[in-house]
């Protein structure tokens, strides 16, 4: 990614925080391992401040769209006790094997680590934490070999690591593309097809939420369109 390419991808900027469209298959911050990861590139984003902005949370390095940024430390403060106490509502646009046959409900299954051999891989646990995810189907269809595939919209109440993913595999429709808990393919294929869609954040003291929408990735618009997603009504 160059520097121009991420500029391209910022959705929103204030005087508090940023939102960037993220792009799937680069990690938000260096691992353990190391290799490049997004914040390789946050002093490009400055626009005057002394200092570059910094994550306020976390998505997947498989998973694309709107990510929050904090401009500066207060900035960063508030945004964290927000995303702590569930006060910033999202919603992920997700396309799945299968699907549930009702058209909404909800997900109420807590979540572990799977082990310590696996690092932050999770499972439903009945001693773990409690984990809620509200989902509503927005199409169905078939994929190019004719299987059974759904658009979900997942909104999760809980923020557990991998939460959306072990969920869907839970109840029976892994998300497609995912090599963990789904039958994706290690590499190659499109990809996990989840995309953090919609983010509303209460940060002002005064004033509406500020509502973001990240456009539809190019790697999920094919079975989007088999499952009735329309891209000229439909960013």
């Amino acid at each position: 990614m160059t520097l121009e390419e991420l500029e391209s991808r910022l959705l929103y900027r204030d005087g508090l925080m940023l939102v960037l469209d993220k792009p799937r298959g680069i990690a938000v911050h260096r691992g353990p391992k190391g290799g490049a990861c997004l914040e390789d590139y946050f002093h490009s984003l400055r626009f005057g401040l002394p200092r570059p902005p910094a994550l306020a949370h976390r998505l997947d390095r498989d998973t694309s769209g709107c990510l929050v940024l904090g401009r500066h430390r207060k900035a960063l403060e508030s945004l964290g006790k927000l995303f702590k106490n569930g006060g910033i509502s999202k919603t992920y646009w997700a396309l799945v094997e299968g699907g549930p046959e009702a058209d909404e409900g909800l997900i109420d299954l807590p979540l572990g680590r799977l082990d310590a051999t696996r690092g932050w891989w999770m499972k439903v646990d009945p001693l773990g934490q409690k984990s809620q995810t509200r989902w509503r189907v927005l199409g169905r269809g078939v994929d190019p070999e004719g299987k059974p595939v759904s658009w979900l919209a997942l909104e999760p109440l809980t923020g557990r690591t991998h939460q959306l993913r072990v969920h869907c595999e839970a109840m029976g429709f892994s998300i497609v593309g995912d090599p963990i808990y789904g039958s994706g393919p290690r590499e190659g294929g499109n990809g996990l097809q989840l995309h953090a869609r919609t983010i509303v954040v209460p940060l002002a003291k005064h004033g509406e939420p500020v509502t973001v929408e990240a456009p539809a990735p190019e790697h999920m618009r094919e079975l989007l369109r088999a499952c009735g997603w329309i891209e000229t009504t439909a960013p």
